[in-house]
């Protein structure tokens, strides 16, 4: 969801109040809130390549051209220039942003062949043929009024109303869902983590009776530290904080015992679920935190950890 932003005129103006809240105006129109530049004079702009993206469009400048005339697209900087007001600040906001008005977004709309814009298509369709056949169109006062400063406000057509309602719902069930899968992801990692500290126990197990068994056959040898021990040393220390470096940590404790890890970052991201990114983050954490320290790189060009 983008944020709105409007540019404030410099000079008092008295705007006539939308008879349909623009924000759910477009929302039912394109199932988005896209960010939006109100003008001094109530007229409304909208960044184009926002409204291609929620509208399935791959090319917003070949959607401009094939369905949007030029009076009703324009240049963010021609725009507030217009009005002798200045670009807005942020990245995101460029001189050269193609900018479509409310007719361009409803061009647009009407262009798209999503199932989606299908309700929103009726209505407009409903619309002209009311005009057609009454000679006019137009909505009927809102039950409840605001104060009398506020202006006349108005029902919203039943069909913009039932397309928001869809859309909305259709919002949450998606947040539902991304939620679910989050947990189920959660999850997944805990077990992977946990699985791969069993499976470091039972090769330090086996290490420890190759060693205990050398040690029969010629003396003692000096006891080294497990890959258990050394996770454990770094929790106690509270050097380990997360789930996630705790996951990369378990993955190279038993290389570290041994004498030093040597992994790719691909390679450790495929054994814990990690991202790249993740894996790279938690890495430099047990570098800066002391727990291991780089000593050079292998042959094949991955880094070998050692312990400091």
């Amino acid at each position: 969801m983008h944020e709105q932003k409007n540019i404030p005129s410099d000079e008092p103006t008295v705007r006539k109040r939308d008879a349909i809240d623009v924000n759910d105006f477009v929302f039912a129109a394109t199932g988005a809130r896209v960010r939006r530049l109100t003008m001094p004079d109530g007229s409304h702009w909208f960044p184009a390549v926002d409204v291609c993206k929620h509208l399935g469009y791959a090319n917003s400048r070949k959607a401009l051209l094939d369905h949007v005339p030029g009076e009703n697209r324009d240049l963010l900087e021609t725009v507030t220039g217009g009005y002798a007001l200045s670009v807005p600040a942020g990245r995101e906001w460029r001189r050269d942003m193609n900018l479509v008005n409310l007719q361009g977004l409803i061009r647009l709309v009407n262009g798209c062949t999503k199932p989606q814009c299908e309700p929103f298509k009726t209505w407009v369709s409903e619309v002209i043929a009311t005009i057609q056949r009454d000679g006019s169109y137009a909505l009927e006062p809102a039950s409840v009024q605001p104060a009398p400063t506020g202006g006349t406000a108005y029902a919203m057509p039943q069909q913009v109303a039932d397309a928001i309602v869809r859309l909305e719902e259709r919002n949450i069930r998606a947040d539902e869902a991304l939620l679910a899968c989050r947990r189920e992801q959660t999850g997944l990692l805990r077990q992977m983590t946990r699985s791969q500290e069993m499976i470091a126990e039972a090769l330090q197990g086996i290490a420890e009776s190759l060693r205990s068994s050398a040690g029969e056959r010629g003396g003692a040898v000096e006891r080294t530290l497990t890959a258990q021990e050394l996770l454990s040393k770094w929790r106690a220390k509270n050097l380990v904080v997360t789930d996630d470096i705790h996951a990369v940590a378990a993955y190279l404790a038993p290389a570290l015992v041994r004498g030093g890890a040597s992994h790719r970052v691909e390679e450790i991201a495929a054994r814990t679920g990690l991202s790249h990114d993740r894996v790279h983050d938690c890495l430099r954490m047990l570098l800066k935190r002391g727990c291991v320290r780089q000593a050079g790189c292998a042959q094949d060009g991955a880094p070998v950890y050692v312990l400091p």
